[in-house]
């Protein structure tokens, strides 16, 4: 396969170069490349010392943020691209960044001390494809492989356990025996890592190719950050809706929903709850009452813990809340639906209520349902009909002036829409008016 750079790209490292430097784009960028996949962020290496880097564009605006370690980041063409001189690194104290770092004129010297061998990959087009560790063969093979001793990489640095993992499911490859082994032997050193740098690997190995193979194969790492996972595992449900324990039913959610962060989280905490929930009755089925609202507190709690946002943490909460209810019979119980929950959620309702089906014993068992849902919110949107307070054609300040004061004002709002929604009233100021005084 033919490779080429952008111009940005290539314009930086002929700059090098024709400084008497050496200069490649590494990495992830060519990885991509190789494989046929779109890349976006281009690190360049180089043999050029940070100074001699930044004497190179001393006519571009440059940011020296990780000159420390060896990092310019040169804004070309209106886009950073980071330029990082080789180097090799001192100990790493923390499992995570190194206590020094010297740098190289070896290229060899910088790529021995990366990750995996199908990150070592260095390109430029004078010279073509530079690989010294068998990045290419690995592709080709695929594998995700360490450069190197696997127990030294995730001591250096034991977020390349997470890495590894979210490389396999996303790229779709095997993780090759050693890498595996050191993996498992070393998950405890991610309780060194801050939360906020597993959140980052664990949300991308969400959304990859095969979460459920990946997540089973190594789901004793996953229990070192979300140890509330462990009891999915094994937890049975003796019910006539259900094949899989809770776990494989999770996982299997996961896989069948769209890749979306939000949804992908949602199905793979909606059903967090069950094991605390579980009761038996005297003929051996399985019920877990209430563990809809028991999980939108737990997953809240874990993904607090996981430092993400606000909106995904309130987000993903409510649609596990929400999952297990009664679906719209009607186009008024569409409505009220639709009043409690917003647009948004309702559709993400549709969606999570899909996959949760497909990853049972019945995967149609809602299609009928789910089609009547959808028809509802299309005949609704078309017809413009009201199912919220900001629909009604009455606000505050219409019964404000009928003296109606206070909390009254909400109960009554909601009684007109209550009313309007159930078809015994118009949406119409004047009619609503008249209901107004009735309901004061």
């Amino acid at each position: 396969m033919e490779l080429h750079l952008p111009e940005k790209v290539n314009r930086a490292i002929k700059l090098l170069k024709d400084n008497g430097f050496e200069a490649y784009a590494v990495g992830g960028c060519v990885r991509d490349m190789i494989m046929g996949i779109a890349a976006h962020d281009f690190d360049v290496t180089t043999s050029a010392l940070p100074e001699e880097t930044e004497k190179v564009f001393e006519g571009f605006r440059i940011i020296e943020t990780g000159i420390k370690h060896g990092t310019v980041t040169v804004i070309i063409e209106g886009e950073p691209i980071e330029i990082t001189t080789y180097r090799t690194d001192g100990d790493y104290l923390d499992n995570r960044h190194p206590e020094s770092v010297n740098f190289s004129r070896n290229l060899k010297d910088d790529l021995s001390r990366r990750d995996f061998t199908v990150n070592t990959l260095c390109f430029n087009e004078n010279e073509g494809l530079i690989d010294l560790f068998g990045g290419t063969e690995d592709i080709k093979s695929g594998i995700i492989r360490c450069v190197g001793e696997p127990d030294k990489r995730f001591n250096e640095d034991a977020l390349r356990i997470m890495r590894a993992i979210r490389f396999s499911c996303t790229l779709g490859f095997d993780i090759e025996k050693s890498t595996s082994e050191s993996i498992i032997k070393n998950r405890e050193l991610l309780r060194n890592i801050a939360a906020e740098r597993i959140r980052e690997e664990f949300t991308k190995l969400l959304c990859g190719k095969s979460v459920r193979d990946t997540l089973n194969k190594y789901r004793c790492v996953l229990e070192v950050f979300i140890p509330e996972y462990a009891d999915l595992f094994g937890c049975e449900q003796n019910t006539p809706y259900h094949i899989y324990d809770v776990a494989q039913h999770s996982l299997a959610a996961v896989d069948f929903i769209e890749n979306d962060k939000d949804l992908r989280l949602t199905m793979f905490f909606h059903d967090i709850a069950k094991p605390l929930c579980k009761t038996t009755d005297e003929n051996g089925r399985d019920h877990f009452k209430g563990h809809a609202l028991a999980g939108y507190v737990i997953s809240k709690e874990i993904l607090k813990r996981m430092r993400y946002d606000n909106k995904t943490v309130e987000k993903v909460s409510t649609l596990i809340k929400i999952h297990s209810a009664a679906s719209p019979r009607s186009k008024a119980e569409a409505k009220f639906f639709l009043s409690n929950i917003g647009e948004e959620r309702y559709r993400n309702f549709m969606k999570v209520r899909r996959a949760d089906c497909f990853a049972k014993a019945n995967p149609n068992s809602h299609d009928e349902k789910l089609k009547k849902m959808q028809e509802f919110l299309d005949e609704i949107l078309k017809n413009d009909e009201c199912f919220s307070l900001k629909q009604l054609n009455i606000d505050g300040n219409d019964l404000k002036a009928m003296g109606i004061k206070g909390e009254k004002i909400n109960l009554a709002l909601n009684s007109l829409l209550t009313l309007v929604i159930n078809g015994d009233c118009e949406n119409d100021r004047d009619k609503l008016i008249e209901k107004a005084k009735e309901l004061k």
